[in-house]
């Protein structure tokens, strides 16, 4: 009785999908989606079909081109480690002294 298993040699590593990394992914996926509701907005609204379909494409070509020069830029935490060093303040004011005499 000899059973044969398969080692899965992705195991702890990003999720990689044609050069796309972890959350650049759903940035491009969500990016779509809003390229397809601005179609059917414009479809809805009249515009010529030529013109909707010229405009979703270079707006998706554009989409395509930053979302893998994010991904090739920052990383796989690289624009999460930037939108929280935003986050940081500058500096801290303290008016009291108060807060240091305890420490020794």
């Amino acid at each position: 009785m000899s059973s044969v298993y398969h080692i899965n040699k992705g195991i702890n590593k990003p999720i990689e999908f044609k050069g796309l990394k972890a959350q650049y992914i759903w940035w491009l996926g969500g990016g779509l989606v809003v390229l397809l509701i601005v179609f059917a907005i414009f479809y809805l609204c009249g515009v010529n079909m030529y013109l909707c379909l010229v405009v979703i494409a270079v707006l998706g070509t554009g989409l395509f081109m930053k979302v893998y020069a994010m991904s090739n830029k920052y990383g796989e935490y690289g624009l999460l480690k930037k939108a929280a060093k935003k986050g940081l303040p500058d500096y801290i004011r303290i008016h009291s002294k108060k807060i240091f005499q305890w420490l020794k």
